[in-house]
């Protein structure tokens, strides 16, 4: 037996849960975008119920999340259960779609693999044509801004938040800004209230402890400046920040 679609299958599944999305979330209508990824779940039993790791947190209690903000965490994680993830061409809008509606900013073209995780969505900003490969964390409860055509490779870390060695409950909090045309490697961590300069790189596995200055590479733990970035004159633009064959996903 023979699969025929005219093709247009995973667009119009797309344009259904945008529409489901946009109408604004209740424990119904998530329930049935979750059946429609492939992650059923009995809202009327259990979605009313279910609470986020991050309601568990000091946090939630300051900024409680709305009913929108829940359900959308919901539906971000649900996609790393669904066999969808797998059909970039689906999770690729799908994820999004969801950032346009739960950061606090998300510019156009932003493109993030599987197993990004954040536990407060609504304290991340994100510009235009930002890349977040697979197995990121952000801590954003101090707030995390990212700027244009920012890389951001697989397991980087990012945390806005420490807690006092003498009593576990003083925590300080601080935003992290990773300025336009930056890229962090694999594994790289940064530490809260840390700049990263514009055009900056962050070397694979470097930990960042202070600001890193505009157009410098930094490596090491803790981090330290080894060098210029080699740009050969190219600003901006000029560097040509497209993250995938041909700008795949980035053509808004």
């Amino acid at each position: 037996m023979t699969d025929r679609t005219d093709g247009r299958e995973i667009p119009r599944l797309l344009e259904k849960i945008q529409g489901i999305i946009n109408s604004g979330l209740d424990a119904g209508k998530t329930a049935s975008i979750l059946y429609l990824i492939g992650c059923p779940v009995p809202e009327g039993m259990l979605l009313p119920e279910m609470k986020l790791y991050s309601e568990y947190l000091p946090m939630a209690t300051e900024y409680p999340f709305t009913q929108d903000q829940r359900f959308l965490h919901f539906l971000w994680e649900a996609m790393e259960r669904s066999p969808l993830c797998l059909a970039s061409n689906f999770a690729f809008p799908y994820r999004r779609m969801i950032a346009k509606k739960l950061f606090r900013r998300c510019g156009k073209n932003f493109c993030c693999e599987n197993g990004v995780r954040f536990n407060f969505g609504q304290f991340i900003e994100v510009g235009d044509n930002v890349f977040m490969n697979a197995g990121t964390f952000i801590d954003s409860k101090g707030g995390v801004t990212i700027g244009n055509s920012v890389g951001i490779a697989e397991y980087v870390r990012i945390l806005t938040h420490t807690h006092s060695e003498s009593n576990h409950a003083e925590r300080t909090y601080g935003r992290v800004i990773i300025g336009d045309y930056a890229k962090i490697y694999a594994g790289a961590m940064i530490f809260y209230g840390i700049r990263i300069g514009e055009q900056a790189i962050v070397a694979a596995g470097a930990v960042v402890t202070k600001d890193v200055p505009a157009n410098q590479v930094v490596a090491g733990i803790p981090a330290e400046v080894i060098r210029e970035r080699r740009t050969e004159g190219r600003q901006r633009e000029e560097l040509n920040h497209r993250w995938l064959d041909h700008g795949a996903f980035q053509d808004e």
